[in-house]
């Protein structure tokens, strides 16, 4: 395959026996981090340096399952059937029920034991992840008994026993004659209990560790996301108190006191601008990997079933031939309307695009609008100088050295 790609021009680093690129990789990460950048430079070389490096000088180029499966990495009949039996949790006439559920966690906060135990596990999780992708692979070395590999399982194993108590609380209560809650679990159940009934049939639904993988997806995926969307918002808010004041003025004009819903949120145009932007400039997630199973043909490049394609967002988010010169700005004006030769070149896709588009897009959108509503209506904020601006990568993009901000009450 190596040779094959070569003589259609696809060049890259010459094979290292057992190590690859992985300790180049790791010392451009580790010498990146040494250091915060300003606020306005290319985050990219910072974030992915080795992609980076590799860019310029080519042209363009098991374990995570112990993070999260789940519907972002089932395949083919697997995927049919998850996404038909999730697609219900997203819709918006259910994500309108979910809307009191947010309200009340924006304004008191988490106090679900169990939900936030869940939390940190996974966030651990990802960065153990993280240090056993940056390790020299050898086959079978993820069976041995290191202390990074018994703590991946221990993690996982308390995860899967913690989300399993959960669910078959739920299915207890449900059995009783109990409606399922207005929450993602009560209609992800009860969708499923559905498509069994239906289908006359268990092997249509989801099993018991089926559920729990979509829960670990959905606790991981969902918060991580949402929550670091927060945080680059309220940064770029903080720094830009212009937009700022917009947003603040369109939540009092569409708002005023009453409490926010879902009609409202939709109506939130300065505010939708200014998220496009943020997720354009810090997109959760920076990459997209997949691997085809046919032979493909692209332009005029041919591509063997089973090669490995890695779409890097953040490159494309960062592209200024794309986006214009002042690609690294922060200009919500941008998406005034729709930015069409962007959307023509698939070149903005905080949330993937196409079939396997992410299912919790509107979910996470609804959430954190809500969420910056009521931080607006009580609060002006700006960046602390203690800030130091250092965007890296561990699953998600997120800062390395926190989000200081100074808070006004209004």
């Amino acid at each position: 395959m190596d040779k094959f790609l070569r003589q259609q021009g696809l060049n890259g680093n010459p094979y290292k026996f057992l190590y690859g690129d992985i300790k180049e990789m790791i010392q451009m990460i580790t010498n990146a981090k040494l250091k915060p950048i300003n606020l306005t430079d290319d985050i990219v070389p910072r974030v992915m340096p080795f992609i980076h490096n590799s860019i310029k000088t080519h042209e363009g180029n098991p374990l995570t399952k112990l993070l999260a499966r789940g519907v972002a990495s089932a395949e083919a009949d697997q995927w049919v059937k998850h996404i038909k039996i999730l697609n219900p949790a997203f819709r918006v006439e259910k994500l309108k029920d979910m809307l009191p559920a947010f309200y009340v966690s924006c304004t008191f906060g988490s106090s679900f034991e169990e939900g936030r135990k869940i939390f940190e596990l996974q966030t651990e999780q990802a960065q153990l992840v993280i240090n056993a992708i940056q390790s020299m692979y050898i086959p079978g070395s993820r069976f041995l008994p290191t202390k990074n590999n018994r703590r991946l399982k221990e993690n996982d194993r308390v995860v899967k026993a913690t989300i399993k108590k959960i669910i078959n609380k739920r299915m207890t209560a449900m059995k009783a004659g109990e409606s399922s809650s207005n929450d993602l679990l009560g209609i992800l159940l009860d969708s499923n209990d559905k498509e069994i009934k239906q289908q006359g049939n268990k092997i249509f639904g989801l099993g018991v560790d089926e559920v729990i993988q979509e829960c670990k997806l959905l606790y991981f995926a969902g918060q991580e996301t949402t929550s670091n969307l927060l945080a680059w918002t309220m940064i770029l808010l903080g720094q830009h108190t212009i937009w700022q004041e917009r947003a603040r003025d369109e939540v009092l004009k569409v708002f005023g006191e009453r409490k926010p819903d879902i009609d409202g949120l939709s109506h939130l145009k300065v505010i939708t601008m200014i998220f496009h932007e943020v997720l354009r400039l810090y997109p959760p997630g920076i990459s997209i990997r997949r691997m085809n199973h046919e032979e493909i043909t692209l332009g005029n490049i041919t591509l063997p079933a089973g090669s490995f394609l890695e779409l890097h967002i953040l490159l494309l988010h960062h592209d200024s031939d794309i986006w214009g010169n002042d690609v690294n700005d922060f200009k919500p004006e941008r998406f005034v309307g729709v930015p069409k030769e962007a959307n023509a070149l698939a070149s903005y896709m905080p949330f993937g695009v196409g079939t396997r588009i992410c299912i919790g897009k509107n979910f996470a959108t609804m959430e954190a609008k809500l969420a910056l509503v009521m931080i607006l209506r009580r609060f002006c904020f700006e960046l602390s100088p203690s800030y130091a601006h250092a965007p890296h990568s561990i699953m998600t993009l997120q800062p390395q050295l926190g989000a200081q901000l100074i808070l006004h009450k209004l």
